[in-house]
């Protein structure tokens, strides 16, 4: 009797792993100015990594979404596209997007929804996950799951970089909607031969939104993006003032073929546009040479910054933090260092 029961539960544990669903991930595909983000590109890399389907969703003007997804349907590792066009998702608000993205959810086969951790997506995931009544989790630098229990277990920074928490999504959770850290994972691969299939979903409008896109304001700038740039220099509030901001960094950032960035402290003092902020309140970096120039190295900013490859760093202060995470560190008056640096780049 006793052997026939364990037989019994032997038989019921392989039918659970049998029956288990395979992941099944809708990543947003964000766009801009006819090109797919760096930070979406890096969510699709994190969904693959989930091991099931992944589809693309596409969302736009009727003009915008034809174009990219031509470039949608090239990207390795998704199964299907879905697109939806509309003049009033031509600057996609989160009041709008949002019922779209809660009936396509409401009768589909999806078990996660991934997106970058942009400024767009963190107002739209969690507002679509609070209507299905499912948590979200932000920020995820890595993923694992498990399709024998249907779980998935995430890690993500927390206390400004200086820990990182575990957290797991378990199978009573239907739908976990989750972003993605786009420095942990690198960028998705187009693969010209492939042509994955498209199917467009009718927009849902909504007459009456609370929110009205104004303007967009975008800082033009010959300079690599600073948010995908694999080198950048950054400066803070020792460089006195935006002209010396701009005279010292500008001529080592050009030698180097570098990005700008700025501590919170510059971009507060008026030295450089907020655009240009790195840090916890700014955009979050990993470049394979991040320069500090001048900063102090405030637990905010580290935590912009700290998982760049190699990090120099400039200030006269022997005792300032920013050497407790440097590569390489040198104790100098940056106005004589930096130009001396400028000159050997150059010769």
């Amino acid at each position: 009797m006793l052997r026939a029961r364990s037989l019994l539960l032997t038989r019921n544990i392989y039918r659970t792993y049998a029956t288990a669903a395979r992941p099944h991930a809708l990543v947003l595909l964000e766009h801009r100015d006819g090109a797919i983000e760096a930070g979406s590109l890096s969510a699709l890399t994190a969904a693959q990594q989930l091991g099931g389907e992944v589809t693309g969703l596409v969302v736009g003007a009727p003009e915008q979404v034809e174009g990219i997804l031509s470039k949608a349907k090239k990207l390795k590792g998704l199964t299907a596209v879905l697109h939806s066009s509309s003049p009033q998702y031509s600057h996609p608000l989160p009041e709008v997007v949002s019922p779209l993205l809660e009936k396509l959810l409401s009768s589909s086969p999806f078990t996660h929804v991934v997106s970058a951790h942009s400024s767009s997506a963190k107002s739209l995931l969690p507002r679509v996950a609070a209507r299905l009544d499912v948590p979200a989790v932000s920020d995820i630098t890595s993923l694992e799951h498990d399709t024998s229990s249907n779980s998935t277990t995430f890690t993500r920074p927390i206390y400004a970089g200086n820990a990182i928490a575990t957290v797991r999504a378990s199978s009573s959770i239907p739908i976990k909607f989750f972003t993605v850290r786009s420095t942990a994972f690198k960028a998705a691969a187009t693969d010209d031969s492939a042509d994955v299939n498209a199917t467009a979903v009718d927009p849902l409008e909504v007459p009456d939104s609370p929110t009205q896109h104004v303007k967009t304001e975008i800082t033009k700038s010959d300079r690599p993006d600073l948010g995908v740039a694999s080198r950048v220099v950054s400066g803070g509030r020792a460089l006195k003032n935006a002209e010396t901001f701009k005279s010292t960094l500008e001529p080592l950032a050009d030698a180097l073929g570098a990005a700008i960035g700025a501590s919170r402290a510059a971009v507060d003092a008026g030295y450089a546009d907020n655009s240009l902020q790195v840090g916890q309140t700014g955009k979050v970096v990993a470049p394979e040479l991040y320069m500090a120039i001048g900063i102090s190295g405030a637990i905010q900013h580290l935590a912009g910054m700290k998982d760049s490859k190699l990090i120099v760093a400039i200030n006269k202060d022997a005792d300032a933090p920013i050497f407790q995470v440097a590569d390489v560190g040198l104790v100098a008056d940056l106005y004589e260092a930096v130009p001396e640096l400028v000159n050997k780049l150059k010769a």
